[in-house]
């Protein structure tokens, strides 16, 4: 069982150590305070409304100073020790979330207003936070023992509840960026989450789709579900089948690399998710990340997107969670940059097949796969 223990940074900021035992958690009421008299922190960035869109665009000039690539003797989320102090102040952790000291969003929560027009600047409201995956400097979500995944997946599921219960949240994401290729600039194993005052853009787009069919179906089917069952009938892009959990390129991937992971039982959120969807969703998701990484010679880039409904009534009936992670990596030596079609018009050509890329990563099986998870291939012969 998870444990979770809140205390505060110096500056006011909350963080929260995750442990996989209540012995361990127990100890934390001993972990020491944060030594480093860090100043106020700073206000809300602000939030601007595209008239011609109808998008929020937050603007954090403050974001300019934030800590880039650091050699691992200064890394703010490794432990601290006696001659150094980080952003989490105990000597050892599992799992760590902690309030974001460069936010997009927040630090006050607020609501955005009802109905902006061209020129209409708001407080840009919400919370962005970091989940530090493990003490050791080096790795990725996938390079984590099942035991600390599992912790990890215990505190994303809290965070988006305790997320979800704040004034003005529309929607949490909880996300890991991994490789230089995509930005990071922090090469600790870590991810993130924010909680947006708005449901942002593509969310949008996806929850319009979903709540159009579910009204169709009479409310009976979920977009995600319905895709998930087509794939798993069809087999060509299939990746992964588990207990509670499969993986599959969509049909119409827009990325090089691609895939989806969902739930096979219809839930809004990683809050709702029970222990033993958990557990599978654990040892899948590991063994599809050894897949991508078993791909090409060096660690593949990547993007893990959680997929969650947003925290409107009229879309989470409709709306299933599930991850999208995508990779720019369209050859070992080659990434696919966003240029004109796609970053001007929103339209996506992908270089690669669906279908190849599916039987690349069922081919791509890692030898420490689970039994329990097996290759779709397998499953269906």
């Amino acid at each position: 069982m998870t444990v979770s223990t809140s205390t505060r940074l110096s500056d006011g900021r909350e963080l929260i150590y995750f442990d996989a035992s209540a012995e361990t958690a127990r100890r934390r009421t001993a972990a020491p305070a944060d030594r480093r008299g860090l100043p106020a922190r700073p206000g809300n960035g602000t939030a601007r409304y595209d008239a011609l869109t109808g998008e929020w665009i937050a603007v954090a000039a403050h974001r300019q100073s934030r800590t880039h690539l650091p050699p691992a003797d200064q890394c703010p989320l490794c432990p601290s020790s006696p001659s150094r102090a980080s952003e989490i102040p105990a000597e050892d952790y599992e799992v760590v979330v902690f309030e974001n000291r460069f936010p997009s969003f927040g630090p006050d929560l607020g609501m955005l207003p009802d109905n902006p027009s061209w020129g209409t600047t708001a407080p840009a409201y919400g919370r962005c936070e970091v989940v530090a995956f493990d003490s050791a400097h080096e790795g990725s979500f996938g390079s984590l023992s099942p035991e600390r995944a599992r912790t990890v997946v215990d505190a994303w599921a809290q965070r988006t509840e305790a997320l979800s219960a704040m004034e003005g949240i529309r929607q949490v994401f909880c996300f890991e960026n991994r490789g230089a290729d995509i930005g990071v600039t922090l090469l600790h194993p870590h991810g993130q989450i924010y909680a947006y005052p708005f449901i942002p853009p593509r969310s949008a787009v996806m929850a319009q789709q979903a709540a159009a069919f579910h009204e169709a179906s009479g409310g009976r089917q979920t977009l995600i579900g319905a895709a998930l069952e087509a794939e798993r009938s069809s087999g060509d892009r299939m990746i992964l089948e588990g207990r509670h959990f499969s993986a599959f390129v969509p049909f119409a991937a827009r990325w090089p690399l691609e895939v989806h992971l969902v739930p096979h039982r219809q839930v809004a959120d990683l809050s709702e998710l029970n222990d033993d969807e958990r557990d599978d969703l654990t040892s899948v998701y590991l063994d599809l990340l050894g897949r991508v990484d078993g791909l090409y010679s060096i660690p593949t880039p990547y993007i893990a997107a959680w997929h969650q409904a947003p925290l409107d009534p009229r879309f989470r009936p409709a709306s299933r969670l599930h991850l999208q992670l995508t990779s720019p990596r369209r050859a070992e030596d080659k990434l696919k940059f966003l240029a004109g079609s796609e970053a001007a018009m929103g339209a996506f050509i992908n270089d690669t097949l669906p279908e190849q890329v599916a039987a690349s990563l069922r081919a791509a099986a890692p030898s420490s796969s689970a039994d329990k998870v097996q290759s779709a291939g397998k499953a269906r012969s």
